[in-house]
């Protein structure tokens, strides 16, 4: 029987049909067959695995047919390899792209259950640390929207970004179990295991055909084993597949050391090779750290081109054609070891010659850069790098060595760096430049806004860009709105499905049809209640969560993401403080009344984003029980942040704080998603906050602060930040009042690090942009006493937001870099 006939079989059972009756149905069997309970003992956590299971089957028939296309068609996939993929929960968003949430609602309401309840009890797998996983997953339900075959490729961490607790202001991490309660949405396939080699050394010897040839001989092997999971697009029959591997050892137990006593090194080498698919990031700054790091990205690469390779061969005689039936795009560098390991499988494995080995490669990867800021550009130390990978060192020294030599005998060779351009960095201790061996593996290389690309062409990857022009593009990110509109604000959407029709929700541009209604009052009076009725609910919410409470009528004034000092929450710190320190100056001025709302995670090392949440809690503290205050400020950070929030968070902001520091921020993508919902930014022109200006036009947003090219210019002349300091009387209060422990109980060496580091430092020049920074506030205040004015601005920001579709990215990848045509 094939695909074509199972499906036609399928679509008569009780497990695909959208019959309510049948969804009941379906529920209670999962419940006794796959669950093992009876209705009597059953657990909420049962209920939706029950309800997740039911979902799913409705998504494997797409899913099964969709591989099926692939295998029987001559269509090129796209393959997306990322070491994050965040997400976020599936239950939701696989209602909302099936059209199954209302159908779902009315099953689950005969069994006593709301259903909102249990989508909210679904564990959040972290595997993304924020905007690069979260833009991978936004990019596989688009690839699937439109109708692309596509694989995710990345690790299954046991562990994912860590639980984010406040304990004494302080942020502390807990472990991450997200798969304690199980995962109904991933199918292990123990079958699709493959070996990877680390370490050891190589064997260099003439075969009897006289072919120069390469052995690795490992130190020791781990087997990935694969996990998907389908991505669904929204109203199509098409599914991408997510595929994540988890490390084993080949031989999991050793009943030699068993025998002999040594209990523990009889599951040493098991125990070793699953730490690699333990935890998401390890903390690098140990060697240990590094060396897992290095490990881990290797490890899913290595597993993925061997899949790729294997697939490709039940297609294709020959692996002559590979890049012509995938394209892969590495997201950012940590998978741009990919170029090394393509060399090594079809060099060593498959016996080609390097010259046509290394047309494939190039042929096949593209490169996204998404940052700018040189220590996020992965470089390994030589010795690290050989102890792991000895026969991609060798393959990286021969890429380098030919490269360099091409470059030295161009017509550019006077015009470029030699020395920036090499894939090995000699100024010191020696090291493997990763980014630009994806630049010289890759036939094209995007930044990810438009400001972003031109400072990769000016700066970060001048040289190569010089070279080769005609591989650079730009890719402004974008975002899913069935996820972050349709999921996340179902007032709103359906606000706007009730005035202009559906269309918007697979081409966002359609939005601009609201323009025609934004100075229609009921129309406005409808807009802002829908934002009320958001924030209301979620200030419940908050309060239960936090103990502070707040007003949906207040101005909601919202700053959640990494926690980082170019992104510059202590910015916002000194804004707030400027307003409490007005007020005891003046405890009957008056001021508009606002709630500050904060959430991210710092990386655990990085000790001062952590001192910046003490500081935003050690606040918060302060005002909010300060009776001066009358409640005018709350100041609240939410902890642990992550997707599930982000659905809670993004629908109730009125303003956006968006105020990186000028040319630091690549793009960023928590602004689409606040401005779709109709949040007002307050930015600086940083990443796409220039692209979302130019769209919602200057009017409808809130500009400060210097420039890129100002900065660069300031700091070429010698910024003084203690002048600034000095010279602005409001500024020096705020600072004074934070170096003398009036946030720390007295304590004044608590924050003394971080005021020191912005008085001889300020490396992000918050002191440069502060004044323009509190002008711009005042601005705000301004717009938001005008009610009319500010729901008009707001509709206008969700009208012009049509640009930011993770949809229209994908399509400018399919025709410029990936040449693949969308099926939808």
């Amino acid at each position: 029987m094939d695909n074509q006939a199972i499906g036609t079989a399928i679509q008569t059972n009780i497990r695909t049909s959208l019959n309510v009756n049948d969804i009941k149905q379906s529920i209670a069997e999962h419940l006794f067959y796959t669950i093992g309970k009876p209705l009597t003992t059953a657990t909420p956590n049962d209920y939706y695995l029950a309800v997740a299971y039911t979902v799913r089957d409705h998504m494997l028939k797409r899913w099964i047919e969709t591989v099926g296309d692939f295998f029987s068609s001559k269509a090129k996939a796209v393959c997306y390899f990322s070491a994050e993929f965040l997400t976020g929960p599936h239950l939701g968003k696989n209602l909302v792209n099936l059209e199954m949430y209302d159908t779902m609602n009315r099953a689950l309401k005969q069994f006593g259950l709301n259903l909102d309840e249990i989508i909210d009890l679904e564990s959040e797998p972290g595997l993304g640390n924020g905007g690069l996983g979260r833009l991978a997953a936004c990019y596989m339900e688009s690839l699937a929207t439109l109708g692309i075959p596509a694989i995710g490729f990345g690790i299954r961490y046991e562990f994912g970004i860590f639980n984010q607790q406040i304990i004494d202001g302080w942020q502390v991490e807990y472990t991450d179990k997200w798969l304690r309660l199980g995962n109904p949405w991933e199918i292990p396939r123990p079958e699709r295991i493959y070996n990877v080699k680390l370490g050891g050394y190589t064997q260099h010897y003439t075969d009897s055909d006289g072919r120069y040839c390469v052995k690795w001989i490992p130190g020791r092997i781990v087997r990935g084993m694969a996990y998907d999971t389908p991505v669904l697009g929204y109203k199509v029959p098409t599914s991408t597949m997510l595929r994540l591997w988890k490390a084993d050892s080949p031989e999991s137990f050793d009943f030699q050391d068993f025998n002999r006593g040594d209990y523990y090194g009889a599951v040493e080498d098991k125990v070793t090779a699953e730490n690699l698919s333990k935890v998401l990031y390890p903390n690098d700054e140990q060697m240990r750290g590094k060396l897992l790091r290095l490990e881990q990205q290797y490890f899913f690469i290595s597993c993925s081109l061997q899949n790729l390779i294997e697939m490709h061969l039940l297609k294709e005689k020959s692996l002559d054609n590979f890049h012509e039936v995938f394209a892969a795009q590495l997201n950012d560098t940590h998978p741009s070891v990919a170029v090394a390991e393509l060399m090594h499988l079809l060099l060593d494995e498959h016996k080609m010659d390097w010259d046509k080995a290394w047309n494939i490669t190039q042929k096949t990867f593209a490169y996204t850069n998404h940052t700018l800021l040189p220590e996020a550009l992965e470089k390994w130390s030589l010795p690290l790098f050989a102890s792991v990978l000895p026969r991609h060192l060798e393959i990286i020294y021969e890429i380098n060595h030919r490269f360099l030599h091409e470059v030295i005998h161009s017509s550019q060779r006077n015009t470029v760096s030699i020395e920036a351009l090499s894939l090995i960095d000699e100024n010191g201790e020696k090291f493997v430049r990763m980014a630009n061996l994806a630049c010289v593996g890759s036939y094209a290389i995007n930044g990810v806004a438009e400001l972003h690309t031109e400072l990769l062409k000016k700066h970060t990857l001048k040289d190569f860009y010089k070279l080769y022009p005609q591989k650079f593009s730009n890719k402004t990110n974008g975002v899913t709105p069935r996820r972050w509109m349709m999921l996340a604000n179902y007032r709103l959407s359906k606000l706007i499905t009730e005035t202009i029709g559906d269309g918007w929700i697979k081409d966002l541009e359609q939005l601009k049809q609201l323009e025609a209604f934004v100075d229609d009052k009921a129309f406005q009076k409808k807009w802002h209640q829908v934002k009320y009725e958001n924030k209301a609910e979620q200030s419940n919410y908050i309060f239960a969560n936090t103990g502070v409470k707040i007003y949906p009528d207040y101005l909601f004034d919202v700053q959640v993401k990494r926690i980082h000092e170019y992104k510059r929450q202590h910015l916002n710190l000194l804004h707030i403080i400027t307003l409490y320190h007005r007020i005891k100056q003046n405890p009957n001025i008056d001021i508009i009344p606002r709630v500050f709302l904060f959430g991210g995670k710092s990386a655990p090392g990085y000790s001062m984003a952590k001192l910046i949440i003490k500081l935003i809690n050690s606040v918060a503290h302060v005002v909010n029980n300060d009776p001066d205050v009358k409640n005018r400020i709350k100041v609240v950070f939410i902890p642990n942040f992550n997707v599930k929030l982000g659905q809670r968070i993004y629908p109730i902001a009125d303003l956006s704080e968006q105020i990186s520091t000028a040319g630091k921020e690549a793009s960023g993508t928590g602004n689409m998603k606040f401005s779709m919902n109709g949040a007002l930014t307050i930015g600086t022109l940083d990443g796409a906050n220039i692209e979302i200006r130019e769209e919602v036009k200057p009017e409808n947003f809130f500009l400060f602060g210097l420039k890129a090219d100002e900065i660069e210019q300031l700091q070429l002349q010698g910024y003084h930040p203690y002048e600034y300091y000095h010279n602005n009387q409001e500024l020096k209060q705020v600072i004074d009042l934070i170096s003398s422990g009036y946030f720390s109980k007295g304590d004044i060496g608590l924050f003394r690090h971080l005021v020191d580091s912005l008085m001889f430092h300020d490396s992000f020049m918050l002191f440069a942009d502060y004044q323009s920074y509190i002008e711009c506030q005042e601005k705000v205040d301004v717009a938001w006493r005008n009610r009319e004015l500010w729901t008009r601005m707001s509709i206008l920001n969700t009208a012009r937001m049509g640009k930011f579709s993770s949809d229209r990215a994908i399509r400018e990848y399919c025709k410029d870099i990936w040449k693949v045509c969308p099926r939808y």
